[in-house]
């Protein structure tokens, strides 16, 4: 493949164990409190920021989400967790919820099972796992949402350690398993985990690329032990890896465009990539030639970045680029990642989510896909006290500029009895908010208790679920049940929500990009198959628009055309069909204004 690298695995410059070793270093930020670390990073806006409360209980999110054991783990199987998705898969305009789920090592529990939630549009949801063919017991790991066959209704694909799956949606609430006869079945066991639609060529097709984390057989991979360097951390035995696992390598679908797909990994170029332990895949057009490109988080190797060559074939250039690694030249573990403009310049910028005594990452694209590394100038590098995992580069309290949320938990419970306070199993959650300068602060209890109450968290989505104007978020929690946080936002700010439906382009118009411009403003942003980690976010893309009253919205759709719409009003969900125009949305849209009267 033309450009294309590969990255040894095993010669990273550092392990996760030597970054516990670094980790005392930094734990005076654990010692100041939220409020007082918020001040010590110069908070400016004054305006009252999103609370957010976890009504996931009182909404019937009520069963758990198994994932190893709670207590240690003995392979790395245990700890990686998996993801979720909002997905509106009945079209009624009000966001459903799709959790994926786990096993032990030794068993699978009663009721472990992904599982499937209806919205009853009144804030809560009503589990349809098995009316909708939906249940299944297995290592499930990521899940990516497209409408592969373009009937109008999104389908499922999930990864798993073991098979991979694909659900077709049959658009009466049922979803049927069709992997072996759409091709995607394979004889192998992989560790699947990211993946991603992606309509690669033009063609109003959505081919498919997976992620593999690494090659993983249970009765072959050493225990933890203080004897081998890369299964102990801080003198205590614990799941070794990824260091010292052999990576695996990728695989590229392309679909057949009559229910099938073929393998392309070789022919796409994305075969000839190996030694990454990848994670999350993202779709988006970085260097807004009007081709998608793939970015994939990789953990302590260097990251993809995939760039589409607008014949059917990629180039590795994460490296030429500046995304590969940190600002510091060092390989990071990459975990999450979130796509967003964070300056309104119109471009798309990218957050990644990294290991304890990593800042999460903060890249600035200059909109030709090149990056610079902004972590330090935008204030996020004081904060390395945890394993960050799912993330978004989103705008949480409307004010037109996009913040930033990330999902921690730890992947080594056993270190809690012998450090509680520097190595704590269950952990907050972070926000950092905007302050409209190319800087963040970090918030504390002025955010909520979804925020604050500690948790072993994994993949996270944002997402409108009760209709009210503003972007609640579902987290994963590793054994015990999902978190729903509810954004009380002030209803001070306006926003506007937009639906894409492809007609050239795929239906579900996946790799889209759009640019807002409202009140001397411009904001760009993705429609992703999957991204934060290993999840899927609510299909419609979210704008808050601050004092603004309407919008001018752009759209570049898949098949390269170019559509403008002028004066779009602010509170309304508005649905664009490619060449059509604006068109009648979803039941669910009229209703924000009793959703938010509901909330309040």
């Amino acid at each position: 493949m033309t450009g294309a690298r590969t990255f040894a695995a095993n010669s990273c410059a550092w392990t996760r164990r030597r970054l516990l070793q670094l980790l005392p270093a930094t734990v005076v930020p654990a010692l100041v409190p939220g409020p007082l670390r918020s001040a010590a990073q110069g908070l400016k806006i004054a305006a009252p920021f999103s609370r957010f409360v976890d009504v996931g209980a009182q909404a019937g999110l009520t069963q758990p989400i198994i994932y190893g054991s709670p207590e240690s783990a003995t392979f790395i199987l245990e700890v990686t967790g998996c993801g979720c998705a909002f997905i509106d898969y009945d079209n009624d305009g009000w966001i459903d919820i799709f959790l994926l789920n786990g096993r032990r090592m030794d068993e699978i529990p009663p009721g472990a099972s992904n599982r499937l939630y209806h919205n009853n549009r009144d804030g809560t949801f009503s589990d349809v796992t098995d009316k909708a063919g939906l249940r299944d017991c297995g290592w499930a790991m990521g899940v990516c949402v497209g409408d592969y066959n373009n009937d109008g209704f999104d389908d499922l694909f999930v990864t798993y350690y073991g098979h991979n799956k694909l659900y077709r949606n049959n658009g009466n609430g049922t979803f049927t398993d069709v992997t072996e006869q759409a091709g995607l079945l394979r004889n192998q066991i992989h560790f699947g985990l990211g993946c991603t639609f992606i309509e690669r060529n033009r063609n109003g097709l959505l081919d498919l690329f997976v992620a593999n984390y690494l090659s993983f057989d249970p009765e072959h991979v050493p225990r933890p032990s203080l004897s081998i360097s890369n299964c102990n951390a801080q003198g205590v035995p614990v799941n070794c890896g990824p260091i010292g696992l052999p990576a695996s390598h990728h695989f590229f679908y392309r679909n057949n465009g009559d229910g099938t797909f073929s393998n392309f990994s070789r022919e796409s170029g994305i075969e000839s990539l190996s030694d990454t332990f990848a994670m999350t895949a993202v779709v988006a057009d970085l260097d807004e030639d009007g081709w998608p490109d793939i970015f994939v988080a990789c953990d302590s190797t260097f990251n993809l970045l995939l760039m589409n060559n607008r014949d059917g074939t990629f180039r590795e250039e994460a490296l030429d680029r500046g995304i590969a690694m940190g600002g510091d030249g060092q390989r990071m573990a990459g975990m999450g990642v979130g796509i967003g403009d964070y300056n309104l310049k119109g471009h798309l910028d990218l957050l990644r989510t990294h290991f304890y005594n990593q800042p999460p990452g903060l890249y600035r694209n200059d909109g030709k896909g090149n990056f610079e590394d902004r972590t330090f100038p935008s204030r996020l590098s004081t904060e390395h006290r945890f394993i960050d995992w799912g993330a978004g580069l989103v705008d949480l309290d409307n004010d037109g500029w996009p913040d930033i949320f990330i999902a921690t938990g730890t992947v080594y419970p056993e270190l809690e009895k012998v450090a509680p306070e520097r190595f704590p199993t269950k952990s907050p959650r972070l926000v950092f908010r905007n302050q409209h300068d190319g800087t963040f602060a970090e918030l504390g209890t002025e955010a909520g208790p979804g925020i604050t109450t500690p948790h072993n968290s994994r993949g996270a989505a944002f997402g409108d679920f009760d209709n009210d104007g503003d972007l609640d978020i579902l987290i994963v929690n590793r054994n015990e049940p999902p978190s729903l946080l509810r954004n009380d936002a002030s209803a001070e700010n306006r926003w506007l929500k937009i639906r894409l439906e492809g007609t050239k382009s795929n239906r579900g118009a996946i790799g889209a990009r759009v640019l807002a411009h409202f009140g001397g403003k411009v904001q760009a942003q993705s429609l992703m198959s999957q991204c934060s980690y290993v999840s899927v976010n609510d299909p419609r893309l979210h704008f808050g628009l601050g004092a603004a009253e309407s919008a001018d919205i752009e759209i570049f759709w898949p098949s390269g055309a170019k559509e403008m719409y002028q004066g779009l009003a602010a509170g309304k969900v508005h649905t664009i069909r490619e060449g059509k125009g604006i068109v009648p949305g979803r039941e669910g849209d009229a209703a924000f204004e009793r959703g938010r009267s509901q909330k309040s």
